[in-house]
């Protein structure tokens, strides 16, 4: 009997009044979990079948979706409940009805299709890199223009919007809309505890809440793509002391410091919060440097570590060539985590990069220690360096900037120089920047500048080849454009061209090429990070050293000490990384993050937390590197865990990072 009234009274609600609202709200509420269905069958090889945890997750996931929904059609169920009864049909409703509808298809057809390619590419719902993306809306449009048909992706919304508004006049949703002139008094029955529900709902619903489990596609399936955005937004900054586990200030340095000095140093203070170092060398070497950061260049591209399509030829000779680290790790999964983690040697700090905040200028990075023995840097980047804000970064620590310059002008804090790479010197282009064959050309010619100059220089060159759309110059593979595989192959010709040419030079045989990934091609996987996913190559090419292989663990901010502990350099420090082989055996660690979840990887144990104050240690095993929580934790690895972060965090925030 009460569920046939229950049914009656469902029935009712699309013959009245609120017939388009309610016919609205269900459309969404269907399109959604019709999404999330699709989701959790495209990653279904990294899902945990666990069936209480996949019906937490669409229960969580529905509750996420209604509060969107309401919060979509609030002010047209404010609209439903205030407008005089006489008005009810006339054509000032029907105009405004159509075109609220109208401009909330828009956003529910667009939000959703969206969420489709995102998906594909990180594996999550819009997070604050959708939001960041927000931000560069030349780069972000351009590239979505030429990765995908535009012209068939707006008829396709069109096409939706249109049919849907046939459907529901079909249904005969607009004549009840339009016919049931209901007084305020009982409309009040419908909207006010949809109104109170939708905004209790708003308040009280946090993104945090969907992540129950240690599985990351569980996790996500339980969130709302909108609602996730919407969260970004509001926390793209994340303060450490606020949300993440502490220790006490000295003792977090305490154990900071017995882990960060190498067996060549010893720090130059006994102030506790310190961490300056003299780092001892011998027989210092001066050559030119230049670090090359190669766009999404994951390890499992390479033969070395299995991959039999022979897309990387040039750069696995050059690892026969160099020192080859087969065992480092990316501190994130975007380019700013990795030019924080190459320029400053620091954990990656919760919420956004440091290459992406304000007041990162004058920070102690490798261009403090690098102008110590007079090299003058330089940052290479085939696109505009306003995106992500590297210009104003780079040119923050002290580095010329060489780019593709749209018009847009570094901070008038930044007192540097700025070249503008020239459209003659262009052969190919999209929107993330130059071919990678025309930006080596450009680290070719200010080389030749530096050298008739007499002076060391320093480059850090960014290639932007191997990111969608995935297109470059005709004829230089045998590969069709479009395709990650094509794109990773020409990149590996570009870099194979660019070492042919440096030979020519007389600068050549005074130079040390350093070639690394920013960060892998992919992390989406099963858990929130995936430390397979994280494993990147790098070579230092052309040092003064026979070949060999670095097999021990790595951190992306070890690299560069590690360099300059081959070049036999005295310097002073305050980096957080370390030279590999002026740490214990046992002592090796990598850092990884993702925003809001924080890492570390030693000793086959990822120590992880993140912004609930949550602590959690997993087994680390298999060839996939697979997570096995652990019952019992470690508490060493713990306190050193935080220690780092803890630490990292609050130098930046409190201005100590900065250089006296």
């Amino acid at each position: 009997m009460i569920f046939k009234k229950l049914s009656v009274f469902i029935k009712n609600l699309y013959r009245t009044r609120f017939s388009a609202l309610f016919s609205v709200l269900s459309l969404y509420l269907l399109l959604s979990f019709l999404i999330r269905i699709s989701f959790l069958i495209w990653s279904s090889k990294d899902l945990d079948f666990n069936l209480i945890y996949i019906l937490r997750a669409f229960f969580t996931g529905f509750i996420y979706d209604f509060t969107v929904g309401t919060l979509f059609l609030f002010l047209y169920g404010m609209y439903l409940l205030i407008l005089p009864k006489k008005w009810i049909g006339s054509f000032f409703d029907k105009t405004f009805t159509y075109f609220y509808l109208t401009l909330i298809f828009i956003i529910i057809f667009f939000s959703l299709l969206a969420e489709i390619p995102f998906w594909e590419e990180f594996g999550v719902r819009f997070n604050f890199i959708a939001v960041d993306y927000l931000i560069y809306t030349y780069e972000v449009f351009e590239n979505i223009n030429e990765s995908y048909p535009l012209p068939l992706i707006v008829f396709v919304l069109i096409s939706l919007i249109v049919l849907t508004f046939v459907l529901f006049k079909k249904l005969k949703v607009f004549k009840y809309t339009f016919s049931d002139k209901i007084p305020v008094s009982k409309r009040f029955i419908f909207s006010l505890p949809l109104l109170l529900v939708s905004v209790g709902l708003g308040l009280m619903m946090k993104n945090k809440q969907a992540d129950f489990s240690n599985n990351l596609v569980v996790n996500e399936l339980g969130k709302n793509g909108t609602f996730s955005f919407i969260s970004a937004f509001k926390s793209n900054e994340l303060d450490y002391e606020t949300f993440y586990p502490k220790l006490p200030e000295k003792v977090a340095y305490s154990i900071l410091k017995k882990n960060i000095l190498q067996e060549n140093q010893k720090f130059t203070t006994t102030n506790y919060s310190d961490i300056s170092r003299l780092t001892i060398g011998n027989q210092e070497q001066k050559p030119n440097i230049i670090l090359i950061a190669i766009e999404s260049f994951s390890a499992d591209f390479l033969t070395e570590f299995g991959n039999k399509d022979q897309l990387t030829p040039n750069y696995d000779q050059l690892s026969k060539e160099s020192i080859f680290f087969t065992n480092l790790y990316a501190t994130g999964t975007r380019t700013v985590r990795g030019m924080e983690a190459l320029t400053l040697s620091v954990p990656p700090t919760p919420g956004n990069s440091i290459v992406r905040r304000p007041n990162n200028e004058n920070l102690f990075s490798i261009s403090t220690i690098i102008k110590t023995k007079n090299y003058h840097p330089c940052f290479i980047y085939g696109g505009d360096g306003y995106f992500d804000n590297m210009n104003n970064f780079f040119g923050g620590q002290g580095f010329d900037i060489v780019d593709r310059d749209r018009g847009n002008p570094l901070s008038d804090q930044i007192k540097t120089s700025r070249f503008m790479i020239k459209d003659s010197e262009v052969s190919f282009e999209n929107a993330w920047g130059i071919c990678d064959e025309d930006l080596y050309k450009q680290s070719i010619k200010y080389a030749d500048l530096n050298y008739k100059r007499g002076k060391p220089f320093f480059q850090f060159v960014m290639t932007t080849s191997n990111h969608k759309p995935y297109t470059f110059p005709n004829g230089k593979i045998n590969l069709p454009q479009g395709d990650r595989s094509a794109a990773v192959k020409y990149t590996d010709y570009a870099l194979g061209k660019f070492i042919a040419d440096a030979k020519s030079k007389p600068w050549f045989k005074n130079t040390v090429f350093v070639i690394v990934a920013d960060h892998c091609a992919s992390s989406a996987g099963k858990w929130e990070i995936n430390i397979a996913k994280h494993h990147i190559p790098a070579i230092i090419y052309n040092l003064n050293h026979s070949p060999e292989k670095i097999k021990r663990l790595t951190s992306q901010i070890d690299l560069l000490p590690t360099l300059f502990g081959y070049l036999g350099w005295n310097y002073n420090t305050s980096l957080f990384g370390k030279d590999i082989n002026q740490t214990k055996i046992g002592d090796e660690k990598a850092f990884l993050g993702n925003y809001r979840t924080l890492g570390m990887f030693k000793a086959n144990v990822f120590t992880q937390i993140d912004d609930r104050k949550r602590v959690k240690q997993f087994n680390v095993s298999g060839s996939d590197q697979s997570l096995s929580e652990l019952k019992t934790k470690n508490n060493s690895l713990v306190n050193e865990t935080i220690s780092y972060y803890q630490t990292a965090s609050t130098r930046f925030k409190n201005g100590i990072m900065k250089v006296n």
